[in-house]
């Protein structure tokens, strides 16, 4: 597997003012414990928290960093607190993320994924600090027409459910703010990022496959799969975010070089089905059972997914660092450690400097 091998893309970050969306979530927290062992100079823009567990919580970053309770779909508020911070990176990470969700409620998921873009690229269009956007939407953004080989950048764009068609309009809303306003700004760099299933410590939400698995190993209930063979391409949390923080630098020093769409995945080798990976959770967590049962409902859901990231490869020589096998292991390390009580800080901080070993 790959790695950072360039130690001047961490320091970049180092006294430098982030402005991240979302930071409260589960990418969020992980990325913004990332940014703090980096120095960066942080202001996080999040709703309220929910109940039930919480890794930023756990971590403690809300006194760590400049927490900003705030809505994206609240244009003043959220252009309010960026023009105050005058932030030189902006990583836009809120987003009502949860396909089951969106079917419940497609008219939240497309205020919050479209219209929060929108006000949060606008509000980048009126804070001349930005020198890097970094612009976080998913891989389901692509129109999956479930065959084998991976989507590219440049594949068209679209969306079965609500969730998916969101991230597609919320990437084409991205594109018109780009060749219409950021491309006159000689020192604005600005992408947006693809990724594939991300998983590891700390994430507790509804109708996602490690938190569902954790949750009934902890119940003492079988793991229930709708959908066992479906396939993903899962990678730690850890993966595309390394990915934000190398695209990010080189926005800053190369903006329009670097400006565009970019995927940041697993090679197809790495692609396991829900059932192996709940299986090897259960492997790694000592305990579990699984039970197949059939979809209550009729809502349309993908089997195959898959991203080509040569691109990344080749222009930004990042590639994954860990198989799957590995983020498996400390995905199930992260959760078991807390259920035996340890801390989710030490845990969380023990990974990051594992990933970016020779680095941090």
């Amino acid at each position: 597997m790959g790695k950072i091998n360039n130690r001047n893309i961490l320091d970049s970050f180092a006294g430098k003012k982030v402005f991240i969306t979302g930071h409260t979530g589960f990418k969020g927290t992980w990325f913004t414990a990332l940014l703090k062992e980096l120095d960066a100079d942080i202001m996080g823009y999040a709703l309220p928290l929910e109940l039930g567990p919480s890794h930023f919580e756990m971590l403690n970053l809300k006194n760590k960093i400049k927490n900003v309770v705030g809505d994206v779909r609240d244009y003043a508020s959220l252009s309010e607190a960026m023009l105050s911070f005058q932030p030189e990176y902006v990583f836009h990470l809120a987003a009502q993320a949860l396909v089951k969700k969106s079917y419940a409620d497609p008219v939240d998921t497309f205020n919050t994924n479209v219209m929060g873009s929108v006000n949060l690229l606008d509000a980048v269009k009126h804070c001349e600090s930005v020198r890097s956007l970094v612009y976080i939407t998913s891989d389901k953004c692509y129109e999956n027409l479930e065959w084998e080989w991976g989507y590219r950048e440049n594949d068209r764009l679209g969306g079965h459910d609500p969730y998916s068609a969101s991230k597609a309009a919320a990437e084409i809303v991205f594109s018109a703010y780009l060749r219409s306003f950021f491309e006159s700004r000689p020192y604005l760099g600005a992408a947006t990022t693809r990724a594939g299933n991300v998983i590891g410590g700390g994430d507790w939400a509804a109708d996602r496959i490690i938190p569902d698995c954790i949750r009934a190993i902890d119940n003492n209930k079988p793991i229930q799969l709708r959908n066992p063979n479906a396939t993903r391409p899962w990678q730690h949390v850890l993966e595309p975010l390394s990915g934000y923080l190398l695209l990010a630098a080189k926005l800053f020093d190369s903006p329009k070089k670097y400006s565009g769409s970019w995927n940041f995945g697993p090679p197809s080798s790495e692609i396991r089905t829900v059932e192996e990976v709940a299986t090897s959770i259960i492997q790694h967590m000592g305990k579990g059972r699984i039970e197949i049962i059939g979809s209550p409902q009729q809502q349309h859901e993908a089997n195959l997914l898959q991203l080509n990231c040569d691109k990344a490869h080749q222009l930004l020589k990042w590639y994954p660092r860990w198989h799957v096998d590995e983020t498996l292991a400390a995905t199930s390390e992260w959760y078991k450690t807390i259920m035996e009580g340890g801390s989710a800080e030490t845990i969380t901080q023990i990974q990051i400097k594992n990933y970016f070993k020779e680095l941090l």
